[in-house]
């Protein structure tokens, strides 16, 4: 098919760039315009941006105009990174104006009717999409991507509710220092340290799992029930979201058939049909060390999840460790996916 032209808002950042390199060959989607702030815009992108990535910048983005962030690009979809401020202003001026908003930020993840979507989670919840520009009254729309620590420690959580049910969880992330953005953390905050708090942190991972768990009922989501307490720690790591989660099951299962449910499940067929899907969504470890961020973070090109230490946990029901890569998985890639999702439904519709 012929590409959709998309857009980057806040291209300069570094969730922006992660957008850049990832759709610069994408065979669905095409760059044709970048934002940056009143600094940048009127500059030639490969001028304005100081490149961070260890990929090289595409060259025909390099050559795009940086744009002031405003709903007046010639395109159809656009991606967001921007800040949360920023997009809590801009991402509903871009819906009312027709464009589909395809966010990694976190002004609007838990907000009524904007869907927060993993593919391979909860494809359905994008039926909320009506609902929300009903409501708005606006023919565009926004859909959001979970917070990268929720997203490292959900998959198996979503995989042990369908099984056995869940009713309650306990959530530990080491979160990387990428994850704090560009330039990330001060070194002499996290050489040699462990960092015991992240602002805001600990609340994403209580509540966007229980929307990411929901289910759609009468065109309307039901949160799950289900009882959760975080803490999020950010440690010496580059890149690469590792959770500790001990979860507390509806039905009793030993770690063996707990395992075996991680190893038997599928993601949903239109999985199969979005062109970044990796070839295996959970990646299942044996060792009794695995998974590191270091040795398992580029599963799948980074979008895998990978899980190990599946065992019995004393005061709930079973623990196990999960990993994703933040900037990927965790941002940039899983919006890309989120994108994929909706034209393969036909909610972007194809050129």
């Amino acid at each position: 098919m012929s590409k959709i032209p998309v857009a980057v808002l806040a291209a300069t950042g570094a969730v922006g760039q992660r957008f850049v390199q990832l759709l610069a060959d994408h065979p669905w989607f095409e760059i044709a315009a970048v934002t940056g702030s009143a600094r940048t815009a009127g500059e030639r992108y490969g001028d304005s941006v100081r490149w961070i990535l260890t990929e090289p910048m595409p060259e025909a983005v390099a050559n795009l105009v940086v744009q002031p962030t405003e709903p007046n690009l010639d395109v159809p979809v656009v991606f967001s990174a921007l800040p949360t401020v920023e997009a809590r202003e801009l991402e509903p001026a871009f819906a009312s104006a027709g464009y589909a908003v395809v966010t990694n930020a976190s002004a609007y993840r838990m907000t009524e009717n904007v869907p927060l979507l993993i593919p391979e989670i909860n494809p359905e919840h994008t039926a909320l999409i009506p609902r929300q520009q009903e409501r708005c009254g606006w023919p565009g729309f926004i859909v959001a991507s979970p917070n990268c620590s929720t997203t490292s420690a959900v998959l198996p959580m979503h995989i042990f509710d369908r099984a056995f049910g869940l009713r309650a969880a306990l959530i530990t992330t080491m979160q990387a220092i990428s994850g704090a953005g560009y330039p990330g953390v001060s070194a002499l905050d996290i050489v040699d340290n462990i960092v015991p708090h992240i602002p805001g942190e600990d609340e994403k991972l209580e509540n966007e799992p229980r929307k990411l768990l929901g289910r759609m009922s009468g065109g309307e989501l039901v949160l799950a029930e289900l009882a959760i307490s975080a803490e999020a720690t950010r440690v010496p790591v580059r890149d690469g979201h590792l959770a500790a989660v001990s979860v507390r099951l509806e039905e009793q299962a030993t770690p063996e058939e707990a395992i075996e449910a991680l190893r038997a499940w599928q993601p949903p067929a239109i999985a199969a049909e979005l062109p970044s899907s990796p070839a295996q969504t959970l990646v299942y470890r044996d060792e009794a060390d695995r998974p590191q961020p270091r040795l398992d973070r580029s599963n799948g090109a980074g979008l895998a999840w990978t899980v190990g230490n599946v065992r019995r946990c004393p005061v709930l029901d079973l623990r196990y460790m999960a990993l994703t890569h933040n900037t990927l998985r965790g941002a940039a890639s899983g919006a890309i996916l989120n994108a994929e999702l909706l034209v393969a439904q036909g909610i972007i519709p194809r050129p």
